[in-house]
């Protein structure tokens, strides 16, 4: 009786290491899947493109160039979440920063938790390393924007429905003047998700 009842819970334990185990499929790029109705990576992908492009052919970002002889220097600020998810975005903006690189348009520093971590290094440097190859305290490039903005939520639904609509905005800053250099949105580029509770069967 004992062998039969040690065989019944290790055939248990096998089909729940089996459930627990799942299926994994890769999916190419342009592949996209919605399981919950939720912010996704298409969804990033999809507005930061939008963005993107309307950042680096602002105008007055163009001026800056034409009266200093320079790209602007930018700094990552936050891009708060005021939306009803967790969302985390500074993928967002990281994104928007790799992106604008490879354009050339904008130049872009270290930011605020970055540059700890840096100061931290070149300190190190000034004890440690050569004279030659140490980098100078204090001799940091100042940035003259600054890069943030929020994400928003509208929230449609009823007991089985809802419509989940998301509002994107950032913002080219001045420092000095705290002018707003560009800004810009996800009009273009709308992202609204409508989902539907399933039935439950009992």
């Amino acid at each position: 009786m004992k062998k039969i009842a040690a065989i019944i819970c290790l055939f248990a334990m096998a089909v729940t290491f089996v459930m627990a185990a799942g299926k994994v499929k890769r999916l190419s790029e342009d592949e996209v899947v919605d399981l919950n109705g939720y912010w996704n990576e298409n969804d990033v992908k999809v507005v930061c493109e939008a963005l993107i492009n309307d950042c680096i052919q602002s105008p007055r970002v163009a001026k800056f160039e034409e009266k200093n002889g320079r790209a602007p220097v930018v700094v990552l600020g936050t891009i708060k979440n005021e939306s009803v998810e967790r969302i985390d975005t500074k993928i967002i903006s990281k994104r928007m920063q790799n992106a604008i690189i490879k354009t050339g348009v904008l130049e872009f520093v270290a930011d605020k938790s970055e540059r700890d971590e840096l100061r931290e290094e070149v300190a190190q440097q000034a004890d440690h390393s050569s004279e030659e190859t140490a980098k100078a305290i204090d001799e940091e490039e100042g940035a003259d924007f600054m890069l943030m903005g929020s994400v928003k939520t509208i929230v449609q639904q009823n007991a089985k429905e809802s419509i989940r609509t998301y509002y994107v905005t950032v913002q080219l800053m001045d420092l000095q003047s705290h002018r707003i250099i560009w800004s810009g949105d996800n009009e273009d580029a709308p992202v609204r998700k409508y989902f539907k509770q399933k039935k439950v069967k009992l």
